[in-house]
Order: structure tokens, then sequence, then C-alpha cells
């Protein structure tokens, strides 16, 4: 079905939806089916990227058209805009579903609840204790506590950046945090 002139085309179109429309007519339908179905392909693989999806979403187009061919009107427009606005639409749905639903009690998006008072306070006396007893350890053992806790430096790497025995930096380790273990111990009593 090619016409030379676009405006007999658009008219014959519409005279196929219009049979479509009202007398359910198969022959017209597959006149309509056998026009369009190239061009939405052509156009559903443009959006989609993906042969198999925009064969089904073409499929899916013209099963529309069949359902819907009476909501047509031929005095809005033309068959082509119709029919690929419900392309266009079903498109639209399709990533929709593809799209991760929003789940509101996900862990990630519930606010972490508020502490209690006690909690509070006990966690800033301990963290006053420890900063206490971090303030008296000597440098030695301050510089292998930091590199090793909060710059997350391997133990092979103390040793190189310090110029010490390897040895010696896990044994400084070691004796640091017993040190303060027994700080804390002492001011918890």
């Amino acid at each position: 079905m090619e016409f030379s002139d676009p405006t007999e085309r658009q008219l014959e179109l519409k005279a196929l939806m219009s049979a479509v429309a009202t007398a359910r007519d198969v022959v017209a339908f597959e006149a309509l089916y056998m026009h369009f179905l190239p061009r939405l392909r052509s156009h559903m693989r443009k959006l989609t990227k993906n042969v198999v999806a925009a064969d089904e979403l073409s499929q899916e187009v013209m099963l529309s058209v069949w359902r819907k061919a009476d909501q047509f009107d031929p005095q809005k427009g033309q068959v082509s805009t119709w029919i690929f606005t419900i392309a266009r639409n079903l498109y639209i749905d399709s990533l929709r579903r593809r799209a991760p639903q929003f789940d509101e009690n996900d862990p990630a998006f519930v606010p972490d609840a508020e502490r209690p008072a006690d909690e509070l306070m006990i966690a800033a006396e301990n963290t006053a204790a420890l900063t206490e007893a971090l303030g008296k350890l000597k440098e030695e053992y301050l510089a292998v506590l930091r590199m090793s806790y909060f710059e997350e430096m391997p133990h092979a790497a103390i040793s190189s950046a310090l110029g010490i025995p390897l040895g010696t930096v896990k044994s400084r380790i070691r004796l640091a945090c017993e040190k303060l273990r027994w700080a804390l111990q002492e001011t918890s009593k």
C-alpha cells in the first residue's frame, strides 16, 4: 500500500482505520499492520537499542491499535500520529516497568533512630576517656596506632615509613593497645 500522493495515502489509512473501528475488518487491519509494522520496528529499535524488545513493543502497539481502533478520531489527526503516540506511550511504560521500585523501608533510606540521652552521655564519656588515655601515650606508640588504625597502613609499610623492624611495629601496636585498655579500665572504676 504505497501511494505517490501523501493526501491520498492519508485518506486510505483513515478509511482502513474506520473499517477496523466500525466493522473489526481483519483485512483492513492487515493492511495497516503491513504498512506500519516495519516503521514501528525501525522506530522502536532506535529507542530501545534492542531488537527483541523493539519487536515485542511493535507487536504490542499493533495489538493496541486493534483494540483501540474505535478511539481514533480522524478529525484530530493522522493515523500515523495516533499509532506512534501509542508506541511512545508503550515505550515509556516499558521503561517504568524496568525501573527499580523505591522501597521506603529500605534500611538505606530509613533514618537512624535517635540515641537515648544516656547512651549519648556514655559515648561522650568514653570518647573523653579515650582521648585522655591517648594523650598519655608516648609518641612512638601514637605514631604506630595512627598509621595502623587511622591511615590503615599495613605493618610492613609502617616499618618502612618509621625505619624500624616489623616486629617492633607489631610490639608497639600490641603494647599501645594494652596501655589504652589499662587506662580505660582505670577510668571506668
